[in-house]
């Protein structure tokens, strides 16, 4: 069990701050949320940008976890010895259909073998426009009642791509989701710390000039991130900040937008010029993103840095595909169809497999913290 200390004034007098109606269960006279792991753990989350102190004591130690700024932080525990076994899928949300209940029950057979600790969803949570407002039935259509194999009742660690912000995007963040199917878990850009990784969660879909300058018939939902320039900048300064303290194994980045990529959408140039040097200079292991409707795998040539799309989850088979043999990084593996992605991460190793929608492991890499340290 792990726990989390509330310790703000209303508490210590025996109120209840307002932000507290976000946390399962309700304090206690001590002002301590008791939040138990289980199936579906109740996480601490906190939407709003007030002003709040979220303490977490692990083996009597205090920590603060959370604070004022862009980026909140969160702690989910490893295992008992120290391991992740994650799944991550992206670009679903389809209400079952294009084979997304297909990639569900695989995930779900996967999921059991593996004594997952949590997934990742990279983005494009709910086509095609996003969801409505917090009860659009669309959410049950498209997650509760597709996902609902007994493994797959871990927490949803969930970032917003740009189908997303088509719709009402801050329902995704509400937390009456959070009540209305307890493993989901979504905010705009934060971070997970784990005992041996670090993953941060980076809101990428406000990057994309053309979303604002070229948006055609679109409307998109740019609440909270206007004005849009100091958004990206504090975004960026907060995440290499962070990366920049961060003590973890491994760190690894998780955005709906690809950086790398060999299928429709192609490299993002806008994070290329503005993220890539970040996540190189900070040493940064992986950069996992959906956005392109393919499982991929480059490597970069000048870093340890590996680039992972993981954006199969439901509509695929675009049938795009351009690499040069003359990049400098290198494409280790490209599929254009259905699947998601595994990841195994230990003190000193990490693993990575690709299925498809079938069930087959099309690609499989591994790496060890030592053998990063020599390149």
């Amino acid at each position: 069990m792990y726990c989390a200390n509330v310790k703000v004034k209303d508490a210590q007098q025996g109120k209840q701050p307002s932000y507290l109606s976000y946390f399962s269960p309700h304090p206690s006279s001590s002002g301590t949320v008791v939040v138990p792991t289980g199936p579906i753990p109740t996480h601490p989350m906190a939407v709003k940008n007030e002003i709040f102190i979220v303490i977490c004591v692990i083996v009597g130690t205090i920590v603060i976890i959370g604070g004022n700024a862009e980026l909140q932080r969160f702690d989910h525990p490893a295992k008992a010895d120290g391991s992740l076994s994650i799944l991550v899928v992206g670009d679903w949300g389809r209400k079952g259909k294009y084979n997304q209940s297909q990639v569900a029950y695989q995930m779900g057979i996967t999921g059991e073998k593996m004594d997952l600790d949590f997934i990742i969803s990279t983005g494009d949570n709910f086509y095609p426009s996003g969801l409505t407002g917090e009860h659009d039935t669309a959410f049950e259509e498209s997650f509760t009642k597709i996902y609902t194999a007994p493994s797959l009742q871990r927490l949803w660690y969930s970032v917003l791509g740009n189908h997303d912000y088509r719709g009402d995007a801050l329902a995704q963040l509400s937390p009456i989701l959070k009540q209305r199917d307890g493993k989901w878990f979504c905010l705009k850009s934060y971070i997970l710390s784990t005992d041996i990784a670090e993953f941060f969660f980076i809101d990428t879909t406000p990057f994309q000039d053309k979303y604002f300058t070229d948006p055609g018939d679109k409307v998109y939902d740019w609440r909270g991130v206007l004005p849009r320039e100091k958004y990206l900048t504090t975004i960026l300064r907060d995440l290499e900040s962070a990366l920049g303290e961060s003590h973890a194994k491994w760190k690894i980045v998780v955005g709906h937008h690809t950086i790398r990529s060999g299928g429709i959408h192609g490299d993002t140039q806008e994070l290329v010029k503005r993220l890539l040097p970040i996540l190189k200079v900070n040493n940064v292991d992986m950069y996992i993103n959906g956005h392109d409707h393919c499982l991929e795998h480059i490597s970069s040539g000048d870093s340890p840095l590996q680039f992972f799309t993981s954006g199969g989850g439901s509509k695929a088979w675009r049938g795009n595909y351009s690499w040069s043999s003359n990049e400098k990084d290198q494409m280790k593996f490209y599929y254009d169809g259905q699947g998601f992605m595994t990841m195994r991460i230990t003190q000193n190793e990490v693993g990575i497999d690709f299925y498809d929608v079938v069930g087959n492991i099309l690609h499989k890499w591994s790496a060890s913290k030592s053998l990063f340290s020599i390149i």
